[in-house]
């Protein structure tokens, strides 16, 4: 007889906790260091619905973080990589892919087609950020967004608060004076570092997919940042579920 996979999982959070899990159904967008690790601790846990979105394809600078970055992927799209990893941890995951960079045009459309219990910002580019929390903020759908993993060392230093409460990190401080034009100054869970970035880490780009610079990374940072993005939204789906 062949055993429950979820055994484990089982004995921590019992039937009911398992069966929650099964029925949630979340939206991860941007499958890099961060994104790809909690999309893979959540398919781990039992979670039974995902739509996975990234238009990247994997680069060799990528294996030194990614999940999915390997010599043998090395062309392969992300998403196309990770949600075959993805079946193969839970054959019974229902999985919707889409490999393409969100543009703020299609935000409304993708969160619209699906009744989300959750969304991971997992994007690393500020507009498209901004564009995804207003998003989930006008459809009200619970978001928990990802700041800058780059130019960190301290895994102790990591922190999901509300973003009112990111400080010590560039992108935060990006998306909040963002937001603010707006008037959104809070409600918004948000995985930091409030570690100092190293700005001899820094680089510049040609400007392409949002993205200006980009700091040096680590192998473990952005691991850290998808685990706490991951369990933020486990636990608050086993909310009550010992009840």
């Amino acid at each position: 007889m062949q055993k429950n996979w979820l055994e484990r999982t089982e004995l921590l959070i019992k039937e009911i906790g398992t069966e929650k899990l099964k029925r949630a159904n979340l939206l991860v967008v941007g499958l890099g260091g961060v994104g790809s690790f909690a999309a893979e601790f959540l398919a781990r846990a039992g979670v039974g619905k995902m739509t996975l979105v990234d238009g990247d394809i994997v680069d060799i600078t990528n294996i030194n973080r990614q999940l999915p970055a390997l010599h043998s992927t090395i062309g392969k799209l992300k998403v196309d990589v990770v949600a075959e990893r993805l079946r193969d941890i839970n054959p019974g995951l229902q999985l919707t892919t889409l490999s393409e960079f969100l543009n703020p045009e299609r935000m409304e459309e993708v969160i619209g087609a699906e009744k989300f219990d959750y969304i991971l910002d997992c994007i690393d580019s500020v507009t498209p950020k901004i564009s995804l929390i207003k998003a989930a903020k006008r459809k009200k759908i619970k978001i928990v967004s990802c700041m800058g993993a780059g130019g960190k060392m301290d895994p102790a230093k990591v922190l999901v608060r509300d973003i009112s409460k990111t400080h010590n990190c560039y992108l935060a401080k990006q998306v909040r004076k963002r937001l603010k034009k707006d008037h959104i100054n809070k409600g918004i869970r948000c995985v930091f570092s409030n570690e100092i970035q190293s700005e001899e880490s820094l680089a510049l780009t040609d400007g392409s997919n949002y993205k200006r610079s980009f700091y040096g990374t680590i192998s473990f940072i952005p691991a850290v940042f998808g685990l706490y993005a991951a369990a933020e939204v486990i636990n608050y789906l086993l909310k009550d579920s010992a009840e």
